[in-house]
């Protein structure tokens, strides 16, 4: 608490220090308290034009002390409640003030860095400031914005910009999508032209050791036709015969008929066997 001390009506002193003091009786002396705690002070919503002309309801709050005992207690009389119909009034001028100086996007927006809640609120406590101190004793220590509504004709009006403003954002990032996913696929597409060349010129060149190997064995194969037919028959007759297998065959059709042969020597042997036994 904060006290004032009167003499005969008139200011006498003041008492900001807890301790012992001593008075004189009524009606010499007389002793106002009050409270020096952080008080706060809610002004009722209404409407404030800015400067683009929008009316946006606004309701914001006070917080204040008694910085001066005695310029309150000359002011009000001690009564707090005269105090804060005074302080309501200042408020209103310098919300008003304050409000008309800024556009309504400053206020309301989609975009975070067009906001200018700190610097609002600060130009509206300066300017209470300088008039509720040196007038009324009053400290004006922080100011904010309780709440900000729209009348219905402009809610309407703020909607359709905050879709505007989303409709680019999303016409912006579905076009940057669209580009680095064209990068992506022209990468893709190079990276796969590149990996089947290389592998078309690697079969390019096993095929062509392949036919040469192919032509090397065709040449040997050349020397003697009627035993390399034998050789394929018994490589024939090896592969179907792996495993265990029952066949039914023409023993006409080669190579079966090599089963038909017999001591009387009726399987036919190349002569390159016949020569070399």
């Amino acid at each position: 608490e904060i006290a004032v001390v009167t003499t005969f009506g008139k200011y006498s002193a003041t008492r900001d220090q807890p301790g012992l003091y001593f008075r004189a009786p009524l009606p010499i002396q007389k002793v106002y308290k009050f409270d020096k705690r952080l008080q706060t002070f809610e002004r009722r919503h209404e409407e404030n034009f800015t400067r683009d002309k929008k009316s946006p309801i606004i309701t914001i709050f006070v917080g204040w002390r008694i910085a001066d005992a005695r310029k309150f207690l000359e002011a009000f009389n001690g009564d707090t409640l005269r105090a804060e119909q005074i302080l309501e009034n200042v408020i209103r001028d310098a919300k008003n003030a304050v409000i008309g100086r800024h556009d309504f996007s400053e206020l309301i927006s989609p975009d975070p860095e067009q906001i200018r809640f700190d610097e609002i609120q600060n130009e509206m406590r300066e300017a209470m400031a300088a008039t509720t101190r040196d007038v009324y004793g009053i400290e004006v220590e922080l100011v904010g914005f309780k709440r900000i509504e729209l009348p219905e004709a402009l809610t309407a009006k703020v909607f359709d910009r905050m879709k505007t403003e989303r409709e680019r954002l999303v016409k912006k990032y579905t076009a940057e999508g669209t580009s680095e996913a064209t990068k992506i696929r022209s990468e893709a597409n190079r990276k796969r032209d590149e990996l089947l060349a290389r592998a078309d010129a690697q079969a390019r060149i096993i095929l062509g050791g392949a036919e040469a190997e192919a032509a090397k064995a065709y040449q040997v194969l050349q020397q003697d036709p009627e035993f390399a037919n034998f050789i394929i028959a018994l490589r024939a007759l090896e592969s179907s015969l792996k495993e265990r297998t029952t066949l039914i065959l023409d023993d006409l059709v080669p190579p079966m008929n090599l089963f038909k042969g017999d001591a009387a020597g009726s399987i036919p042997v190349p002569s390159a066997v016949r020569r070399n036994p």
